[in-house]
């Protein structure tokens, strides 16, 4: 027998929509597509995009084998993050403070030198960006701007400078006698690099960068100029600074200091007992000794440790709104954004800047709200869970 016809689809009849009918205009797209960056992730791209070559491995590579600068990142892969059910907030709040600096949002940016390698304006325009979002600059002192000009460029931001402990001692109290007269507020000394990183891309590169963009504060005509500071960092065999040395030329810095470099308990306390006002936990993002453990990973240990008597910064390997989230659960004050900071930088100069805080903290407002955190006050270890093997 022949297969029955299949049965005629029934036709719905199709009104023609008046005018009257259409819908409105939309009030707000869902995903903006007038504004130059949408993701920090374009922001990389773009950055790294405008910058030669050798100058985008400069700023990309780590030390070594670069093993830190990727467990940097494993580890706040490793970790999830637990939220809380119906504890969301209309609108969490990202504001704090640290040493008495008001935030905006818990974030500090990094003194990463040759800074106008990157761009023209370097640290002015990066200073700048911070004033208008309420955030603090650590100065650098091997920048490529001096700290008073930074300071006269926004001094709403330029709060904290960045200090090397190397001899003359002389030039050390000098820079921190400057900072206070050009009205900063801490110090922040690096106390583990008594030389520089062994950086195998630059070495291949052949990178020789001039080095007047990492001189906007040292004068040749002063106690120390350019060509002697990078050869004290490089010389293996020069003189060393202990904790002991430190405390002693601190008492004459006339400002609050914070130990940036710390990756241990032990480390922690000696730097309190030096006089520290707070803490930097920090692998300088893998650039200086590899093999060093990831900064997040020795967080809780330090945060322990430290009990409160300083606040704490972490820093290195800080790529998201959730990687601070993470860092403030498990000890953090406040985070300090490196490569984020320069890649805004490079691709767009104070704009860029401003565009990279922006979503950073849009992303971590989202990420409180999935999370249920409302402050910042709020956020402890119970929010933070490991992914399984």
């Amino acid at each position: 027998m022949p297969a029955p016809a299949p049965a005629a689809r029934m036709a719905l009849p199709i009104t023609p929509r008046s005018s009257a009918d259409a819908p409105a205009p939309r009030a707000e797209s869902l995903y903006r597509s007038d504004v130059q960056f949408s993701t920090l992730g374009e922001i990389r791209r773009a950055g790294l995009a405008a910058l030669d070559p050798d100058v985008a491995d400069f700023l990309e590579s780590g030390s070594g084998a670069e093993l830190t600068l990727r467990a940097n990142r494993a580890a706040f892969a490793r970790r999830t993050i637990v939220p809380r059910p119906m504890h969301a907030t209309a609108s969490p709040d990202t504001s704090t403070s640290f040493l008495g600096i008001p935030l905006a949002a818990p974030i500090l940016t990094a003194p990463f030198g040759g800074d106008a390698l990157f761009h023209r304006d370097g640290h002015l325009a990066v200073a700048r960006a911070n004033a208008a979002h309420g955030i603090a600059s650590i100065v650098p002192e091997a920048g490529s701007f001096s700290l008073e000009a930074i300071a006269e460029a926004a001094p709403a931001a330029a709060r904290i400078l960045q200090l090397h402990p190397i001899d003359p001692v002389e030039h050390v109290v000098g820079m921190s006698r400057r900072a206070r007269r050009a009205g900063y507020g801490a110090l922040c000394v690096t106390v583990d690099c008594p030389v520089g990183g062994w950086r195998t891309r630059n070495r291949e590169n052949r990178f020789d960068p001039d080095l007047r963009h990492f001189a906007g504060n040292l004068d040749e005509t002063g106690t120390i100029g350019v060509a002697e500071l990078f050869g004290r960092l490089l010389d293996v065999d020069g003189a060393r600074w202990d904790w002991a040395r430190l405390r002693e030329v601190a008492a004459e810095f006339e400002l609050p200091w914070i130990a940036k470099g710390v990756l241990g308990a032990d480390a922690a306390e000696q730097a309190i007992a030096a006089g520290a006002s707070a803490i930097v936990v920090s692998n300088h993002g893998g650039r200086q000794l590899d093999h060093a453990p990831a900064s997040l990973d020795v967080l809780p240990e330090v945060a322990e440790a430290v009990a409160g008597r300083v606040p704490i910064a972490l820093d290195s390997g800080v790529r998201t709104g959730a990687d601070v989230l993470l860092a403030l659960a498990l000890g953090a004050d406040v985070v300090v954004l490196g490569r984020l900071t320069a890649y805004g930088l490079a691709a767009g100069g104070q704009h860029g800047v401003a565009r990279t805080l922006e979503l950073l903290t849009d992303e971590l407002r989202t990420t409180m709200a999935l999370a249920g955190v409302e402050r910042l006050a709020d956020l402890d270890a119970r929010f933070v869970g490991g992914r399984p093997a």
